[in-house]
């Protein structure tokens, strides 16, 4: 039933958007525009991803950086990191582990820490991204899907798109759900966090960012269990040959597995973010 479900969605648009990039970006700029960056560079905890952007946006800037990443984070980040010149080190078997190491770096070393997600100027850098979608897209839409780990890419798209304009519509893993977890205990709470895709969406408590914003639009959370995101991730290879990782194959997931029906002529937008993968697996 899900598959046929699948089968009669419109045609999937690719649209190349680096999200992490404009909000770490963005959130240093920032930094030495206020005059707090000093030379010491920047210290980042990361899954992978906003380390790499991290790592890319201190190069170009000629910033020092240093990347935190639990020893679970994929090789595939990892050699990226260090091929964009960064510091990496590996500590902890999760996000909030590599993410406690690298505030007390931070603290002993005086560079100036650049959180993943929940941070005003990364959430601003992201939000850009929900703005080129409204002008890409002719007519406009009605909802998007999108992948939420601690949430700085959904605040982004919730104050670019200032739902009830268009329905801004949370996907997480069963197995890490920061966001939802929030949104039903009434405020951030730490969650156990394993899966396919906790090396990107592997939060163990949401930003407090998001959680206000997500809160304040009454935005909804759907779960997609593992096997959802690995058919999902797999479908969008053999229907689009699109390469992803399985974070970014979870909001996708919604609607291959029927976790979301859109209703008779809605205009839905599912955001394709993270591409930091090893394809191997995927023929």
């Amino acid at each position: 039933m899900a598959r046929q479900r699948a089968e009669s969605l419109p045609e999937l648009r690719e649209t190349l958007l680096s999200r992490k990039t404009r909000g770490m970006m963005n959130q240093i700029v920032a930094a030495a525009t206020r005059g707090v960056l000093p030379a010491a560079g920047i210290v980042a905890a990361s899954g992978g991803n906003a380390g790499l952007a991290a790592a890319y946006s201190a190069r170009e800037l000629g910033v020092p950086a240093e990347v935190y990443v639990p020893s679970t984070a994929p090789a595939v980040k990892v050699d990226k990191l260090r091929k964009l010149g960064a510091s990496v080190v590996r500590t902890g078997n999760e996000y909030a582990e590599a993410y406690a190491a690298a505030v007390e770096w931070a603290q002993a070393s005086g560079a100036y820490f650049c959180h993943a997600y929940d941070d005003p100027d990364m959430v601003a850098g992201n939000g850009t991204l929900g703005l080129e979608l409204a002008e890409q897209i002719p007519g406009g839409f009605d909802t998007v899907l999108v992948a939420v780990g601690g949430g700085g890419l959904i605040a982004g798209m919730i104050a670019a798109l200032r739902p009830p304009d268009v329905s801004v519509v949370a996907v997480e893993p069963t197995t890490a759900c920061a966001l939802h977890a929030a949104l039903r205990a009434g405020e951030p709470v730490d969650v156990p966090v394993s899966g396919v895709a906790a090396d990107s969406l592997g939060a163990r408590r949401v930003g407090e960012i998001a959680f206000e914003l997500a809160r304040a639009a009454g935005i909804g959370s759907l779960l997609v269990d593992d096997k959802a995101i690995v058919d999902a991730r797999r479908r969008l290879w053999d229907d689009y040959r699109l390469a992803v990782e399985h974070g970014t194959a979870a909001a996708y997931a919604a609607l291959t597995s029927g976790a979301y029906l859109p209703a008779a002529g809605e205009r839905v937008v599912v955001l394709l973010c993270g591409a930091n993968t090893d394809p191997s697996d995927l023929t």
